[in-house]
């Protein structure tokens, strides 16, 4: 209404013109008119303007239509160019929009659309600004809000991310397989190593205890026949000898047949006498014998001092007899 005094709300514009012609443009506050003269044209909200764009169809690049539809989010920057730029500034940024949207899904395919939403968006606000800013309105933001597609297209869409899924699922199967299999010869290949490591220790035990157990058998051995040695060069040694090799023979002949029932058996069996007899003319045979060598290893010792032998055997000999033929002896041999 033309009166002299006017309240101008704020985040709104008035354009006035005067005698049909623009004059100008009211600030929020109080504003004087000249009635009759001045007219006021149109009334501009500089607040930001929700516009919904209606759903359209659209064609990708690879030949799939879509029915798209969106949200513009807008602000009138310039109230004169709004009111004499463009009949109606609302429904031409409705449009603007509406076949931006189409030229930039044209450009993309039907994954990109759905990868690429936000891009798609700032390429739709940067095409309305560049044809809004004659209009005096600035587009702040352009949101896609559902974006529907063909039921058959929309089935095989479902179909490849399932086959996706399965291929991803078997390829993570096959992975945790692999690895499985690794473990499993890694495994297998410590406990092999453990084991080698572990007979091989068992062997060197064995093979150093063997080699302790030579050694004090034959130490043992010496001993006794050092003191077997001592024993017959003392007095009464031969008569000692005898006892034993009768004895011996004695417990001989009781185990015979007790392993074999077939036995060979010399003439003179029961004559006992002649068989110590005959032990005996051997031990002195061999104390001779001895003797005779005893300064030829006496002169080697001092020779060669590091060869530290025992005694001759010559006693231990001396008393062993065993029957030719049959398994039991009268004594073990050294």
């Amino acid at each position: 209404m033309n009166t002299l005094v006017l309240f101008v709300p704020q985040q709104e514009a008035w354009v006035v013109e005067r005698m049909g012609r623009f004059h100008r443009i009211l600030e929020p506050g109080l504003n004087f008119l000249i009635p009759l003269l001045d007219r006021i044209r149109y009334v501009q909200s500089l607040k930001e303007i929700v516009i919904d764009v209606p759903e359209q169809s659209a064609v990708s690049l690879d030949n799939v239509t879509l029915q798209i539809d969106g949200v513009l989010y807008l602000r009138i920057l310039d109230p004169f160019k709004a009111s004499y730029g463009v009949e109606d500034p609302e429904y031409a940024v409705t449009q603007l929009a509406q076949t931006t949207m189409r030229s930039e899904l044209g450009k993309l395919t039907l994954d990109k659309v759905f990868r690429e939403r936000e891009s798609l968006n700032s390429n739709i606000v940067h095409s309305i600004n560049q044809a809004s800013d004659d209009w005096g309105i600035r587009c702040l933001r352009y949101e896609i809000k559902d974006i529907h597609v063909p039921p058959r297209v929309k089935e095989s869409m479902q179909m490849q991310v399932e086959a996706e899924r399965k291929k991803r699922a078997t390829v993570l199967e096959s992975e945790g397989t692999r690895e499985a299999a690794i473990n499993v010869a890694e495994g297998r290949k410590q406990a092999q190593i453990l084991a080698s490591e572990g007979e091989k220790a068992e062997r060197i035990n064995n093979a150093n205890g063997e080699a302790q157990a030579v050694l004090l058998k034959a130490e043992a051995k010496s001993k006794a026949i050092r003191v077997l040695s001592e024993a017959l060069s003392e007095q009464n040694g031969n008569a000692a000898a005898s006892l034993t090799v009768a004895e011996q023979y004695v417990s001989a002949f009781s185990n015979l047949a007790k392993e074999s029932n077939t036995i060979l058996l010399p003439t003179n069996a029961g004559d006992m006498s002649s068989m110590v007899t005959q032990a005996m003319a051997i031990y002195s045979t061999l104390g001779k014998t001895s003797q005779k060598a005893a300064p030829e290893m006496l002169e080697e010792k001092t020779e060669s001092p590091e060869n530290q032998l025992p005694p001759p055997y010559n006693a231990e000999e001396a008393v062993c007899f065993s029957y030719r033929g049959s398994k039991a002896s009268l004594c073990e041999q050294s």
